[in-house]
């Protein structure tokens, strides 16, 4: 695991014990990957009822909130952040599905006001950083399939055994299509920590 990755695993720890500290200099570390991934899941047909930044933002309050239940033994803190994030996005699916006004916000609506402003802050520049808006434009040059392997593989930390198997691809040929992925998603340059 590298630097970031590793800083990023500390200061959950500490943020799961209480350090509030801990918990402010967590999210500048891990909002660049949640606002690819929202832009990378949030299609176009769903933005109509779902900005990704706001999705991130209530990502973010919803990890907060329950960051007392994040198991290291279990998985990293990322792969536990886009957990909870995939869970925030279906439920915002559904009510967009379901017709509901303002469905998008899911429970952001409500909790608004409980969104420090460093969070909105931070969504903003990395919603605008270079990097991050290289990184989305080259992905979106992929094809379907590759695009989804930087989803699950890369920013989800998803294992390769459960991508395969969920996207119905023999293990063998998902993990030498991700090797080759990584290099070139290795070649983008700083963006490449994303995924």
């Amino acid at each position: 695991m590298d630097g970031p990755r590793a800083d990023a695993e500390q200061l959950a720890l500490a943020a799961k014990a209480g350090d509030r500290a801990a918990l402010s200099a967590l999210h500048p570390l891990v909002a660049p990957a949640l606002v690819a991934w929202a832009r990378l899941r949030v299609r176009a047909r769903l933005r109509v009822h779902l900005d990704p930044d706001d999705l991130v933002q209530d990502v973010w309050v919803r990890a907060m909130g329950v960051i007392a239940s994040f198991a290291p033994e279990n998985c990293t803190f990322r792969a536990w952040l886009f957990r909870v994030a995939k869970n925030v996005l279906l439920e915002a699916q559904r009510a967009a599905h379901r017709g509901v006004p303002g469905s998008g916000d899911t429970s952001l609506v409500g909790r608004l006001h409980a969104i420090p402003a460093d969070v909105t802050s931070v969504t903003q520049r990395v919603s605008r950083d270079e990097g991050v808006q290289t990184f989305l434009a080259e992905v979106e040059k992929l094809d379907p399939t590759d695009r989804r392997l930087v989803v699950h593989c890369g920013l989800e930390e998803m294992t390769q055994v459960e991508v395969a198997t969920m996207l119905g691809i023999d293990y063998e040929a998902l993990a030498k299509r991700w090797q080759r992925l990584r290099a070139k998603l290795a070649t983008w340059g700083a963006a490449a920590g994303l995924a």
